[in-house]
């Protein structure tokens, strides 16, 4: 019986490595119920305060923006996920037109539709697989209660009144999605943008009969509404803030100084696991395990498939710890297929660094850095392991 190992990357810990490996293991028993999924929960080992965080400063820092995307969906993602009500404040930049004294005006029409929205079951039931189901009336709430809100409404106009339910549906979505976050909680609709997509879709559907789709008013923005954290709130909440980042940094300065555990955790892994072997790796646990694989010639591992992974690049500056700049990869080592998405920054590609060893599949639908964590839900990801699995 084949056997799939997930090898994880940076900053996982027990919750997550769990939630993302029961995806997984859903997403290959739907095609091929006769591989066994294992594990290889190599975080334990990882980063971690050891005297109480003696050494974080409560001092000032700044948070850099994230580089724009080309892309308008994507871009607009981006912009919604930090963001919920983007594109509210955009739409309240519209001219205000004189409405009728004497009726009923459309941003009130609008008001209406969005304040008495009735759930279809198809709806109900789309919330309930993205995991938004309990705090989706929480959302709306924030959402129709906003100023942003309110100010749009004021822009409407009888002609474009279709415009604003998608953005509407839109800021819901990101409002549920801020909300899990907030909440620490990792829905599916967080890294599956098909899924995110079809709730706005049926969203949509249930405010308005109109056409979906951006607005052209919307695709060439007048300007950008992002809001990034300021230094005073960082300040306020450092011992917070370095609880929740320390580990994705703090796993990769492990690893290069102190490897050899993880390297060796995976490697009991296998050793017990039924071959043929294969070995799933996202991030850090590419590096390691592209290391091990070089150092240790394990003839039952038949395939190393990395998804956004960074031991290319390693290589290629002569910073990883198995093999120097140059040296080729030893002939033991075995078939290698490297996923990646231009989005994801931390991805790279293999097959112009390892020519004819390295097979690159490229995927995308997120931006960044959401885009790291997204490979998971993606159905490109997916056609491209399990044609390769043995």
């Amino acid at each position: 019986m084949t056997t799939v190992i997930f090898v994880h990357g940076t900053g996982i810990r027990e919750r997550e490595y769990n939630e993302t490996f029961q995806i997984i293991e859903q997403k290959i028993h739907a095609q091929r119920s006769d591989i066994k999924v294992a594990r290889c929960l190599w975080g334990e080992l990882g980063a971690k305060f050891n005297d109480n965080r003696a050494s974080v400063p409560l001092e000032d820092v700044t948070l850099a923006l994230s580089q724009p995307e080309t892309d308008a969906d994507i871009l607009l993602w981006g912009q919604l996920y930090r963001d919920p009500l983007y594109e509210l404040r955009l739409l309240s930049l519209k001219p205000i037109e004189s409405g009728n004294p004497f009726g009923e005006e459309p941003g009130d029409v609008l008001q209406s539709r969005v304040a008495s929205l009735t759930l279809t079951s198809q709806l109900q039931a789309k919330l309930q697989e993205a995991g938004i189901a309990e705090i989706f009336e929480l959302a709306r709430e924030d959402v129709i209660h906003s100023e942003p809100y309110h100010q749009a409404l004021l822009t409407v106009c009888e002609s474009d009144l279709s415009e604003y339910y998608a953005p509407i549906a839109r800021a819901i979505a990101a409002q549920a999605m801020f909300i899990s976050e907030q909440q620490e909680k990792f829905p599916p609709i967080l890294t599956d943008a098909q899924l995110r997509d079809n709730v706005v879709e049926l969203l949509t559907l249930a405010l308005t009969e109109a056409e979906l789709g951006l607005g052209g008013w919307l695709l060439k923005p007048l300007v950008e509404l992002a809001l990034p954290m300021g230094t005073n709130y960082v300040r306020g909440n450092r011992l917070e803030l370095t609880d929740k980042i320390s580990p994705m940094p703090g796993d990769i300065l492990l690893y290069q100084t102190r490897g050899e555990k993880i390297r060796a955790f995976i490697q009991e892994q296998i050793a017990q696991a039924e071959p043929p072997v294969v070995l799933l790796a996202h991030s850090l646990g590419g590096i390691a395990c592209v290391d091990l694989l070089v150092q240790q010639q394990l003839s039952q591992v038949e395939l190393l498939i990395t998804v956004g992974s960074q031991a290319p690049f390693l290589y290629e500056i002569n910073a990883l710890y198995s093999l120097e700049y140059g040296q080729l990869l030893p002939e033991h080592f075995p078939e290698w297929l490297n996923i990646y998405d231009l989005r994801d920054f931390l991805s790279y590609v293999g097959n112009r660094i390892f020519p004819d060893r390295v097979q690159d599949v490229r995927v995308d639908r997120q931006p960044f850095p959401r885009s790291h964590g997204a490979y998971w839900t993606n159905a490109k990801t997916w056609e491209a392991i399990i044609s390769r699995l043995p």
